[in-house]
């Protein structure tokens, strides 16, 4: 996997969050403590100045993630932090793990151990209402899409479709995970944030390898 194709998506996705963390604190507000596109922004924005300041252009794909996952639990804060962070931890661990294979299978791999890890930490199921809801269908599209033999960019529009989606399917649900778990049936009709910003950071993914 090419390093320069991981810069691309990590300085993506911190424009996208910037650009739409606004959206991101107004979802927060009606589930959470409100500082969700804050708390996004501060943390993608300190990815993209390691990636600047700590990120030697000898990195490895997999060492540039990990440095990515690391700022995110030291910068993002609340829960998000530990969550997005590992995430990405997993992710680049996965890539930079010994095996052969094409692009395309080796990142559908690693974006399932990133999965999977939110999964563990969070303890979240599928309807809970939470990132997984998102993080997991885009996993599994793109995998679907690699298996296919699709090609890079397509399994990453596919993924990002796939988290799109997941994320307005948390709005009718029930929240069963996390502050807004408390409100009850309040949680009804209100998007989670983390999906939504999931969502973000899949689009960003397919920004990243289209323009490749």
């Amino acid at each position: 996997m090419d390093p320069a194709r991981i810069r691309d998506w990590l300085c993506t996705t911190a424009r996208l969050i910037d650009e739409e963390k606004d959206r991101l604190t107004d979802l927060d507000s009606a589930v959470g403590d409100g500082d969700h596109g804050v708390n996004m922004q501060r943390g993608f924005t300190a990815v993209a100045h390691s990636l600047r300041e700590g990120g030697p252009d000898d990195m490895t794909a997999g060492q540039l993630l990990v440095l990515a996952g690391n700022t995110l639990v030291s910068t993002l804060g609340g829960a998000s932090g530990p969550l997005f962070g590992s995430s990405f931890r997993a992710l680049g661990k996965a890539l930079d793990s010994p095996g052969t294979g094409a692009d395309d299978h080796r990142l559908a791999a690693a974006l399932a151990a990133a999965r999977d890890s939110i999964q563990r930490l969070g303890a979240a199921q599928p309807g809970d209402k939470t990132l997984y809801d998102a993080y997991g269908p885009a996993a599994d599209a793109f995998a679907r899409e690699a298996e296919a033999g699709a090609g890079l960019a397509a399994c990453a529009r596919a993924a990002a479709a796939a988290a799109a989606e997941g994320a307005r399917a948390t709005e009718p649900m029930q929240a069963r995970r996390g502050r807004a778990s408390y409100l009850g049936l309040r949680s009804i009709g209100h998007q989670d944030p983390g999906a939504a910003s999931t969502a973000l950071v899949f689009r960003a993914l397919a920004t990243a390898l289209e323009a490749k």
